[in-house]
């Protein structure tokens, strides 16, 4: 079968490429894929600035259908509709292991980095991580459990977001709007921040109902809490220095190389900094019971579903932001 596939290491090296086809082991299932979303991870990537193990079919963003079984399964994921955590291996005995925070095993193997992941018609998944999805919830936009899983971890097990908190969300890609959706739940006042390049971004965040700016417009009064969902080193920046005197920041998006910081602002208002990698099986217990109760809108945020065949235009519109979210069908 063809797989969007990292080849070699370094900046590009992606094509699609004959991968083989996924048997499932003890423990193991085979996913017909449906919609696979591409990810700010993935066009690092691309780039070369994130670890992979070469050659590898990218895409950890998943939803699909189990066809096959390993030995062990229970027949009742048969047929089932579901997506998955990235996990397909860690080591189960370290301390991280041991409390439920397996995003931070150093012998973590993830789908679409360490082994093949969903830019291909079928994936090879360990049946521990599924998550059965509900009938209404289409395939494209059951992609987005993934990323709502990981802003579950950095903002409701890493830092608490209170009920009447001004909470400023820096970067309205879909990780931001997520961002902004789940501190809404909690009851926060949301602000939504991006650049002149994100009008249509911060459209979606108006239609969600929350207050946004753009770069260089000045703020009405520094933040409770920020969220930092750019990636960018002048998001951070701005983040840093928009958050109130005791106030926290958290860092979500990834710039993918160095950066430099006023991280004297840490000092100078007492900030209390947080963050989180990835999701962990709780957080994935809290994203999937926000779209159960209709709490988040993931809808909006998806802005093209694109055969796999065209992956290259799907990558070059996430990376000039000219949508929210681009998913991949391979179908």
């Amino acid at each position: 079968m063809l797989g969007l596939t990292k080849l070699e290491a370094g900046p590009g090296n992606v094509e699609l490429a004959e991968r083989p086809d996924p048997q499932p082991g003890p423990g193991e299932v085979v996913v017909e894929v449906a919609a696979a979303g591409i990810c700010g991870t993935d066009l690092h990537i691309y780039d070369g600035e994130y670890a992979t193990e070469i050659p590898v079919t990218m895409g950890h963003e998943v939803s699909g259908t189990v066809v096959e079984l390993g030995d062990g399964v229970d027949a009742e994921w048969s047929g089932a509709r579901v997506v998955t955590e990235t996990y397909y291996s860690t080591c189960g005995a370290c301390p991280f292991c041991r409390v439920g925070r397996i995003n931070l095993c150093p012998e973590r193997r993830s789908i679409g980095t360490h082994v093949d992941g969903g830019f291909a018609p079928r994936a090879l998944l360990p049946a521990r991580g599924l998550h059965r999805i509900p009938d209404w919830l289409d395939a494209s936009v059951a992609v987005l459990a993934e990323p709502l899983a990981c802003v579950c971890n950095s903002l409701l097990e890493r830092s608490q977001v209170g009920a009447d908190d001004e909470v400023l969300v820096v970067g309205p890609g879909p990780v931001g709007l997520l961002a902004a959706q789940v501190v809404h739940a909690c009851g926060a006042r949301v602000h939504v921040r991006g650049t002149s390049r994100d009008e249509r971004r911060l459209e979606v965040a108006r239609s969600l109902g929350f207050a946004t700016s753009v770069a260089g417009e000045p703020l009405a009064a520094p933040a409770d809490v920020v969220v930092e969902c750019s990636g960018h080193e002048a998001g951070m920046a701005f983040g840093l220095e928009s958050a109130r005197r005791g106030g926290r920041y958290v860092q979500i998006g990834l710039a993918g190389k160095a950066v430099e910081l006023p991280f004297d602002e840490v000092c100078f208002r007492e900030l209390t900094v947080t963050s989180g990698f990835a999701s962990t099986p709780s957080s994935w217990r809290r994203a999937l019971a926000l779209i159960e109760e209709r709490k988040v809108d993931l809808e909006p945020l998806v802005s093209e579903v694109v055969p796999l065949a065209d992956w290259e235009r799907a990558f070059a519109a996430t990376r000039s932001g000219e949508g929210i979210k681009f998913v991949l069908d391979p179908r």
